[in-house]
């Protein structure tokens, strides 16, 4: 116990333990930050304006129709490429050297992302800035095609009558269609929270020291030249609690989104809001 006491208590296990809040944290800034990209894709995809019209529905579709892993390994690093060449054209105006070089991308020192002599908590910053950016990106476009089609299952006719008293397209839009779209986005929306939940450990190849990361390097054999602390393959167990993690709190997504589905069904003409009427009565 003594010696476990002392393991489990390293510099390196508590990097471990803080990357389950590293997971948390990405977790809260990309749920809403990937809803306001979908939100935003899908009232352009129903826009009046036709290149509106079509730039919401090309981010929805090319998106969706490129694989999870490929996405996220080829536009961090083109998203990292685009800030720096950015910064290198109003930061180094009189470069006189191409850019590309070959494969190689070659930008000023002051155009650097981060710069060299920064922190280390700068460029960490900077790697998960570029992470939750990337996840946004890539969950904002199913998001908006859930809320897309959970805005074309409104009835057209409470549209219709709200427009027949007077409203304008902007006060339809806001008043009428956006707050009874959210009973049939909850279920598509529900979903796709848990596959984001599940994606977290695509944080490992975007070089982010998530728990995926940790589980692997702390379980790995250590013999006594390498470290203080030497024992077999523990991946296994380090995995298992990484198993245990991920279903309690899948199981607490569900428990949270199962009450909230009933408060927005509750009165709805909806399947769930005739469920709940027939149990009442």
């Amino acid at each position: 116990m003594q010696w476990f006491a002392c393991y489990l208590t390293t510099g390196k296990h508590m990097g471990f333990y803080v990357s389950f809040g590293t997971v948390l944290l990405l977790l809260a800034i990309t749920a809403p930050t990937a809803l306001a990209f979908g939100f935003a894709a899908a009232g352009a995809a129903r826009s009046a304006v036709a290149p509106l019209r079509w730039i919401g529905k090309a981010y929805i579709a090319i998106v969706r129709g490129v694989p999870d892993i490929a996405f996220f390994l080829f536009f961090v690093i083109a998203l990292d490429q685009a800030f720096e060449w950015m910064r290198h054209k109003v930061k180094c105006a009189d470069w006189d050297q191409p850019i590309r070089q070959g494969n190689d991308f070659v930008v000023c020192a002051a155009a650097k992302l981060p710069l060299g002599n920064s922190p280390q908590w700068m460029h960490e910053t900077y790697g998960f800035f570029l992470a939750v950016l990337t996840f946004s990106i890539v969950f904002g476009a199913f998001a908006g095609n859930v809320l897309f089609g959970a805005m074309r299952a409104v009835p057209h006719a409470q549209l219709e009558t709200a427009a027949a008293y007077g409203m304008s397209r902007r006060q339809v839009f806001w008043r009428i269609l956006v707050p009874q779209m959210w009973v049939f986005a909850l279920p598509g929306l529900s979903n796709l929270w848990m596959v984001l939940i599940k994606a977290t450990p695509l944080l490992f190849l975007l070089g982010v020291e998530d728990i995926v990361y940790w589980a692997r390097e702390l379980g790995g054999a250590k013999t006594p030249r390498f470290t203080d602390y030497p024992h077999g393959d523990w991946r296994m167990w380090y995995f298992l609690a990484l198993l245990i993690f991920y279903l309690a709190f899948t199981r607490v997504s569900e428990v949270v989104l199962g009450r909230l589905m009933a408060r927005l069904t509750h009165g709805q003409a909806t399947t769930g809001g005739e469920a709940q009427r027939k149990a009442a009565t």
